[in-house]
């Protein structure tokens, strides 16, 4: 059976991916900081059927990641899969920006994607298979639109490159690179549900067509 991890679970779009990779029979481990938003997770999960395994891992912390993904990797092997839909949700204006402010959101959002990237991805290229998908969204493709959210536009942007970047390099070597662009408000219309929104990372992730996928 193979093994997806989803870094930043949470009702909505983490655990609606959580849900589709059950539903294709994958073994889910449920990953974020709190382990008791965890333990109720899986609780939800479990009236649905579905069985998921926890583990605590911050995006933001190097020992956190490798220690984390090295317990998931015991306990399950490889990672095939891993969905990172973790990022700091802070507003705040461009003008008023300071230094302190975008390390601190780029230490999740975008450092925290490479962590658990090179977490998994030694393991995925030596067997020749898996994935690593992204949520990124409509702050990254058109930032100028969410003046108030400036960190969360510029590191969803920079995802979107890494994303466009690792994908192109990982040709050849049956590991796939992806990202979901989330073009409007969770939940506003029928390609913006946390459902429809997994529905399109597992198309992205069974069809290897470009980089990225739209959800509107």
């Amino acid at each position: 059976m193979q093994t997806a991890v989803l870094v930043g679970a949470g009702r909505g779009v983490g655990n609606a991916i959580a849900r589709r990779l059950a539903q294709e029979e994958f073994t889910v481990v449920l990953a974020a900081r709190r382990k008791e938003k965890l333990v109720e997770y899986v609780a939800e999960l479990a009236t649905e059927g579905i069985e998921a395994d926890v583990q605590v891992i911050d995006a933001g912390d190097d020992a956190s990641v490798a220690d984390g993904f090295a317990a998931i990797t015991a306990r399950h092997g490889t990672v095939d899969v891993m969905a990172f839909n973790a990022a700091v949700m802070e507003s705040g204006s461009v003008r008023e920006l300071d230094a302190a402010d975008a390390l601190h959101h780029w230490n999740v959002d975008v450092a925290g994607a490479i962590r658990c990237t090179q977490a998994v991805l030694p393991g995925q290229i030596e067997q020749g298979s898996g994935a690593v998908l992204f949520t990124g969204g409509r702050f990254g493709v058109h930032p100028n639109e969410y003046a108030d959210f400036a960190c969360m536009s510029m590191d969803k942007a920079a995802l979107r490159s890494y994303a466009k970047m690792l994908n192109e390099s990982l040709s050849g070597t049956g590991v796939f690179a992806g990202i979901v662009e989330i073009m409007g408000n969770v939940g506003s219309s029928e390609g913006l549900m946390p459902g429809s929104i997994a529905e399109t990372a597992w198309k992205l992730y069974e069809e290897h067509q470009g980089f990225e996928a739209f959800c509107e």
